[in-house]
């Protein structure tokens, strides 16, 4: 068995996708000489996250992300283990090299972590209220941007007003605007999420110290069953589901589709009356995306109504049938409080039960954080965000620069500014534009780099692992451990068992369902196991289908893990490989206690 793995640098592109660095930032690629310390660094594939080929503009989300969490843990909350992620973006998939502090120097940033972040701890309730605020003007910020095309002639009024400036320079303005504000959406994003981790990892090393042998299950159950926002979405489709039985007007939901179905609903009091609960339900709970809110081609519920309606169709279905489309949260709770009981009464000394009620009680405070930011950033900030680049792209079809509103998205966000001041120019001299002659090519050639590199799934992992990994976030988060990187060296070996993350308990058997986007999510049959390189929370309606989930990548903090404890099911995290090599059909055996699955027949 191989001890390392292919360098990226002896790692190819596909045929087809020649010149594909050019396509990012510099930055953002292995460059050639750097080569001796690049090899030297330990990087995964990132596909929890970014799952897919970056289109250029896209990639602005992981050089946001990945830049704005580095600075929390580096520069302001000094976190003691970990510094931030180095991260490349390579054959258009993306890599993290988590950088750890040297061993030496982490006690000394111990007190500075304790006074800033307990700072946080100590007002957390009240810096949370003024975070939500400071999200929500960003929101609104971004929904005042607008983008139109240019008029024929400037508006008499700005004559008379003596403006002195053109709608180009405001155009110019709006962009630089959005791309501000979608920074500035980041750096809210971790301002609370590395501390909800830390809070968490406090309590499970005092845990690990303290009950020797203790599974990471059991310490996650104790602070799950909490209420976040980031299942209203789907809670808000159950209710819409209950209404339409007690309304009488499940048939006309489950017979039709979404517009027709509306069409016919305003034609009756109970059907206004649904109406009524389903147009307070959009704003904002379906600002939610199908994906993870870091690619232009997300959908988001708002946008597209037929997926949130075909969730309802399912809960409709199901209701008709008997069935309870609830999640089991009185059941997770007291499971939550039994296992909390039993480890606490084992503790004999007053003051280690005192440190166990206050490592635990940080964390049940802090921890909703962790999936409530999903939908304040990735879902409803970045859906506004993505439907007004699409605005600016449309301004662009209209000039006859694109054929697509997607085509802008080839191009890297610094280059928007070359066609904004083409289009300007254009506009401005009374001449026209160089774009719609030149860009159509370029979008060609780009599409057919992506188009290639997209062609080839991304290597696990480059270079030599480190021989034990410990850096706490990347085993938390992404379910990286010693273990799961051995089993990525030896995955070209023939095996029908693979070894996870136990991440939420239970064992069962059934047909697997391989899912590679969320557009295959319609084929989920009722008993099914999901398998999947990564889920994404706007899949929690689907839930209710499945026995359980079984996942490529992600730890017990990855929101499938706490997404499927919260609903009960059993799941598998951090495999490295089970959606290529689980195909749908198979029948597998899923143990989310020990972290294993099996293949029992093949399709």
């Amino acid at each position: 068995m191989s001890q390392k793995f292919i360098s990226p640098y002896d790692h190819q592109a596909p045929e087809g996708a020649e010149g594909w660095k050019e396509l990012y930032p510099y930055y953002m690629v292995f460059q050639e000489n750097l080569k001796s310390t690049e090899e030297s660094k330990f990087f995964f594939c990132d596909s929890q996250h970014w799952p897919q080929v970056f289109k250029p503009f896209d990639a602005i989300t992981v050089e946001f992300a990945v830049k704005c969490l580095g600075q929390y843990n580096t520069r302001q909350w000094l976190i003691p283990p970990a510094n931030g992620i180095d991260f490349k973006i390579h054959n258009g998939y993306c890599y993290m090299s988590p950088v750890v502090v040297a061993p030496e120097l982490i006690a000394d940033r111990v007190p500075q972590f304790m006074e800033r972040a307990g700072h946080y701890f100590m007002n957390w309730n009240d810096l949370l209220e003024n975070w939500h605020k400071k999200v929500k003007t960003v929101i609104d910020d971004m929904e005042a941007v607008t983008f139109e095309t240019l008029p024929e002639v400037i508006d008499m009024e700005w004559v008379k007003n003596g403006v002195g400036l053109d709608p180009t320079y405001f155009m110019i303005q709006n962009y630089d605007k959005m791309i501000d504000l979608c920074y500035k959406t980041w750096q809210y994003h971790f301002e609370f999420l590395n501390l909800g981790y830390a809070a968490y990892l406090d309590f499970f090393g005092f845990c690990k110290e303290t009950f020797p042998g203790i599974p990471d299950l059991s310490i996650a159950k104790m602070v799950q069953g909490v209420e976040v926002d980031l299942f209203r979405p789907d809670e808000e489709l159950r209710i819409l589901s209950k209404l339409a039985l007690e309304l009488q007007v499940n048939n006309i939901i489950t017979k039709h589709d979404v517009d027709s179905a509306l069409a016919i609903l305003a034609e009756s009091e109970a059907g206004k009356t649904w109406l009524e609960a389903w147009e307070k339900a959009k704003y904002p709970w379906f600002n939610f995306t199908t994906g993870n809110g870091f690619y232009s081609t997300d959908k988001y519920w708002i946008e597209h109504l037929e997926i949130p309606f075909g969730y309802i169709q399912d809960y409709v279905i199901r209701l008709e049938k008997g069935e309870t489309i609830d999640r089991p949260t009185e059941a997770i709770a007291a499971e939550r409080e039994r296992i909390t009981e039993e480890y606490r009464d084992s503790i004999a000394s007053e003051d280690a039960q005192a440190a166990f009620d206050g490592k635990l009680g940080l964390a049940r405070v802090v921890f909703p954080y962790v999936e409530n930011h999903n939908f304040y950033i990735e879902h409803w900030a970045m859906c506004v965000f993505w439907r007004k680049m699409r605005e600016l792209a449309n301004v662009f079809v209209q000039a006859g620069f694109f054929a697509d509103p997607n085509d802008m998205f080839y191009f890297r966000r610094e280059e928007i500014h070359q066609l904004l001041f083409d289009y300007g120019r254009g506009w401005a001299m009374g001449v026209p534009s160089i774009g719609p002659d030149y860009l159509p090519n370029e979008v060609a050639r780009r599409k057919k780099i992506i188009d290639a590199l997209s062609t080839a799934a991304p290597k696990p992992a480059f270079n030599e692992p480190p021989a034990v990994v410990t850096e706490p976030f990347t085993i938390m988060l992404w379910g990286i451990t010693t273990e799961s990187v051995q089993g990525w060296l030896s995955s070209g070996e023939t095996t029908n068992q693979l070894k996870g993350m136990a991440a939420s308990a239970g064992k069962v058997e059934g047909i697997a369902r391989v899912i590679n986007n969320p557009e295959e999510l319609g084929l989920l049959q009722q008993g099914e196991i999901l398998v999947t390189r990564v889920t994404a929370p706007s899949w929690a309606p689907v839930f209710g289908k499945i026995k359980a989930t079984v996942t490529d990548i992600g730890g017990m903090m990855s929101h499938a893990a706490i997404v499927c404890r919260e609903y009960g099911l059993p799941a598998v995290t951090g495999t490295g490989s089970a959606s290529t090599t689980i195909k749908t059909g198979d029948l597998i055996q899923v143990d989310g206690s020990t972290g294993e699955v099996v293949i029992l027949e093949t399709a």
